[in-house]
């Protein structure tokens, strides 16, 4: 038995993919394709070509006073060109209070559904040194600060160790609610969310970028390599230097990797003694 789908609903499911390209298009800011650019569209299925390309049956009569009028010629396509505009940053325009706002009211994903309160960030909102962790935990969504539990109390020795306070950094995650469970947050929640921590750089402008943990790591430079090949090095994110190391949480469980922790703050520290550029 042919399974096959009937050619309308393979028209309209074309039709949708066409129609999702051409949305994708507009949010990246494409305004035309070459036609030698353009991609080919994906092969039908067999059924619906045969459709399109078989004669179909006339009712006009036949004969040599009717000759069958040969089929239109098509034009040679130059181009093709979409009348798109760049899809405006909702976020782009709001100080770091209105963004704050925003985010507390966000609904975007099912995050919302379990949290307490939305943990946006804290600190010095002009720091040279900025920390991005992964999520909130339980006691940050209880309380809507980020790091304020046993990991939170390690990384406040840390932000010392180097000669700070913790008043004097800007601290964040990438994603502003609590996962259930504190599990790894999904594609679709960074997507959501991941703007925000995008915009708080761009309003803090920090120097330096320390991002705590694989997640944090692997989301921010979108790489799969473990937090171990990552760290002991900078990176660049959104145009500021980052530096991967390990999570507190993690030096809780892990204390001999306390280490490599001070290794990483240390060229930290040494890159914000030189003079600014």
């Amino acid at each position: 038995m042919d399974y096959s789908p009937a050619p309308r609903d393979e028209l309209r499911r074309l039709t949708n993919d066409l129609r999702a390209y051409v949305e994708a298009l507009r949010v990246w800011g494409v305004q035309h394709l070459p036609a030698d650019q353009a991609p080919a569209p994906s092969s039908p299925n067999p059924r619906f070509a045969q459709a399109l390309h078989s004669p179909q049956p006339s009712t006009a009569p036949t004969g040599a006073d009717h000759p069958s009028a040969p089929p239109p010629s098509s034009p040679d396509v130059q181009a093709i060109h979409l009348p798109l505009e760049p899809a405006p940053d909702p976020l782009a325009k709001l100080s770091l209070p209105e963004l704050e706002a925003v985010a507390k009211r966000c609904t975007a994903c099912r995050l919302q559904r379990g949290r307490t309160h939305v943990v946006f960030g804290v600190g010095n909102p002009h720091a040279e040194l900025m920390f991005a962790g992964e999520a909130p935990g339980r006691d940050e969504d209880l309380q809507g600060e980020p790091f304020v539990g046993r990991a939170g109390q390690l990384l406040t020795r840390i932000i010392e160790a180097i000669g700070m306070q913790r008043q004097d950094v800007y601290i964040a995650n990438v994603i502003k609610c609590r996962p259930p469970n504190n599990r790894n947050p999904e594609a679709d929640e960074i997507a959501h969310c991941e703007p925000y921590l995008i915009r708080q750089i761009a309003l803090v402008q920090p120097r330096l970028i320390v991002a705590l943990g694989t997640f944090a790591a692997q989301t921010l430079l979108k790489t799969k390599l473990p937090i171990s090949q990552l760290r002991g090095r900078f990176h660049i994110y959104q145009g500021v230097k980052l530096m991967p190391t390990f999570h507190p949480a993690f030096l809780l469980r892990n204390p001999e990797r306390k280490r490599a922790v001070w290794e990483d703050m240390q060229m930290v520290q040494r890159e914000l003694r030189q003079p600014s550029p």
